[in-house]
């Protein structure tokens, strides 16, 4: 989009963004959903945003397969409209935001690669939104070893982290060392973006320090469901603004659930979070943990994206709800697929 000064680019993505939320699928419709057999979910997906990419694959694919090609290519080519309308001076902040794709993309074709895994099949859930795009992850799949996978990413940012930890992670089956190394990493060039002197830097700073600590509690609250040994320091991202690495280890060392989200609370004086650590206070399975905080950082989002209208929030508000509406009809055609009950299901989902 050309750069024509003013207030008048955010005025115009702002409204794309308003228009493009208000067609995101609702609550009532996910519900509706959970009651329909697979067909019937795919026919109704077929009536919505998706019905360009429902109609041109389905010649090719059918069933769950129909689906996972569909959202993935919605998804992307949606992220790359975004970009194109994206103003330049808010460019540099979506750019390095979409470059946690970036990250699930390489994992998931070295985790399909070591599980051998068709590379038809992990293409179908790859959303090439971020620095690598469509032609770089077809030549990454086509690689016939992990090994090989990490030497062509070299040159890239994300490259020395992933010779590093390779070795590890092949001999261990588990690339969680890898995925926090290069979290670690993307945060860490987030929060120098902002600090870069760039206008808006300060209010993304804020928000990307909020996305670290939520990200850090997630983490705690794995870490207390599994008790598996690891090093929990390890696991923490830097950089967060309610909570230290120091803190945040002292309260992994709190056993009792109680203690451990007052811990918590002391940190914060925002009533809503407050009323997230309520709702954190009952004994949960973590994907409920997961899914309660995820719903706090999109509020959050939606918050900022009308305190700053004319910012990257309603950007960032935008593709993280579309995130969502891809991930919530993923689990609940994959849900279907396997049989699984209504509630559990529900469970699993952002709305």
């Amino acid at each position: 989009m050309a750069d024509v000064g003013g207030p008048a680019p955010y005025i115009y993505v702002s409204t794309r963004m308003r228009v493009r939320k208000a067609k995101l699928i609702p609550r009532e419709e996910y519900l509706r959903m959970l009651n329909m057999s697979l067909p019937e979910i795919t026919r109704l997906i077929g009536e919505t945003e998706y019905k360009r990419e429902i109609d041109e694959l389905s010649s090719s694919f059918s069933g769950i397969n129909l689906i996972e090609v569909a959202l993935s290519w919605n998804l992307a080519k949606e992220y790359q409209n975004i970009l194109k309308i994206t103003p330049p001076g808010l460019m540099q902040f979506v750019q390095i935001y979409l470059r946690h794709w970036d990250i699930q993309n390489v994992l998931t074709i070295l985790r399909g690669k070591v599980q051998g895994m068709k590379p038809g099949k992990i293409k179908e859930v790859l959303i090439p939104a971020g620095e690598l795009d469509r032609i770089t992850l077809d030549h990454l799949l086509n690689e016939d070893s992990p090994e090989r996978i990490v030497d062509s990413l070299k040159g890239r940012s994300f490259g020395a982290v992933l010779a590093a930890g390779i070795t590890e992670a092949l001999e261990t089956g588990s690339f969680a060392n890898i995925e926090n190394e290069l979290y670690k990493q993307l945060y860490a060039r987030m929060i120098a973006e902002a600090k870069d002197g760039i206008k808006g830097g300060y209010e993304f700073l804020g928000y990307i320090q909020m996305e670290i600590d939520l990200k850090n509690l997630i983490n705690l609250f794995r870490f207390r469901a599994h008790k598996a040994g690891e090093e929990i320091r390890e696991l923490l991202i830097p950089g967060g603004k309610a909570f230290t690495v120091d803190e945040l280890q002292r309260m992994s060392a709190i056993e009792d659930l109680n203690e451990f989200i007052d811990a918590a609370r002391k940190k914060t004086r925002d009533p809503e979070l407050n009323a997230l650590f309520d709702e954190l206070g009952q004994k949960r399975p973590v994907h409920e943990v997961e899914v309660l905080v995820t719903k706090y950082q999109l509020k959050q989002m939606e918050r900022l994206s009308k305190l700053y209208v004319f910012s990257v929030f309603p950007i960032l508000a935008y593709l993280e709800m579309k995130k969502y509406e891809v991930t919530n009809l993923r689990a609940i055609a994959r849900g279907k697929e396997y049989g699984l009950p209504n509630e559990r299901i529900q469970g699993y989902l952002v709305m």
